[in-house]
């Protein structure tokens, strides 16, 4: 049997990310981008999902204050950790930030804010970099109306674009993929927006990776069964148990696709 849905036979597994925050140098988790909680050090954190034979690893730094010196020092000393594709986001505005990025060993650099104040960024970064190696961030959130908007400023902004129509922007302007994080349902680990997923990843032909939600290896599945071509996780890497004591763990994704 074969449909939209299912995988080729033989087709290798999707990449399984795991996106982690930082807020001033430490590792965080927040439910609904509210209420960061320590959780580790990001060194630790990297280190151990190294061992665990980790896909790929997205760093966002909330609170979307401006990329500086001290921050890079920090990427690098990350950076040198991460035996696997690495990614970083937060505070990124010009091309100068792009380039210390990549100089301090990550493959790609995930835009967001930087994107609607200067759209040129993406189209220059793509051209010295290539675009595989510039990312969109969508944050997408509810009003208390129930309007769905792009969201920007770690999801205090709202706004005027609708998701379909700025992640067709997004491609245009030379994203070469796009991370949707459905705000609303970040840290509940309750599974994706599968309806919302499926229109964003129907509408462009780059790659689209859900963020925010998921919260067992089924969440990501259905996120892939969606028409996402890679699935992000958070909470669900670094707590374990209804308590959520925190543990760091990766479960083994070699079969969970077959």
């Amino acid at each position: 049997m074969s449909g939209p849905f299912l995988q080729p036979i033989g087709a290798p597994a999707p990449r399984v990310i795991v996106a982690l925050t930082m807020r001033d140098g430490r590792l965080v988790r927040t439910v609904r981008f509210r209420n960061p909680a320590y959780v580790g050090d990001p060194i630790v954190a990297v280190k151990i999902f190294n061992d665990k034979g980790t896909d790929e690893l997205i760093l966002l730094e909330i609170g979307d204050k401006p990329l500086d010196d001290r921050r890079i020092e920090e990427l690098k000393d990350i950076a040198t950790e991460a035996f696997m594709p690495i990614s970083y986001g937060g505070g990124v505005r010009s091309i100068d930030h792009v380039r210390a990025i990549v100089r301090s060993g990550f493959e790609k650099v995930v835009l967001n804010t930087a994107l609607h104040e200067t759209p040129t960024l993406a189209g220059e970064a793509a051209r010295e970099f290539g675009a595989q190696a510039v990312v969109a961030s969508i944050e997408i959130g509810r009003s208390w109306l129930g309007r769905i908007h792009v969201r920007t400023a770690c999801g205090r902004r709202a706004t005027r674009w609708k998701p379909l129509n700025w992640a067709r922007r997004c491609e245009e302007l030379g994203c070469g993929e796009i991370v949707v994080t459905f705000v609303d349902r970040d840290g509940t680990m309750t599974g994706y927006d599968l309806d919302l997923l499926a229109q964003i990843a129907g509408a462009v032909r780059v790659p689209v990776i859900p963020l925010g939600g998921a919260g067992t290896v089924e969440h990501l599945k259905q996120g892939i069964r969606a028409g996402a071509s890679a699935v992000a996780a958070g909470s669900m890497f670094v707590y374990y148990g209804p308590r959520r004591a925190v543990l760091i763990n990766y479960p083994d994704m070699s079969a969970a696709f077959d």
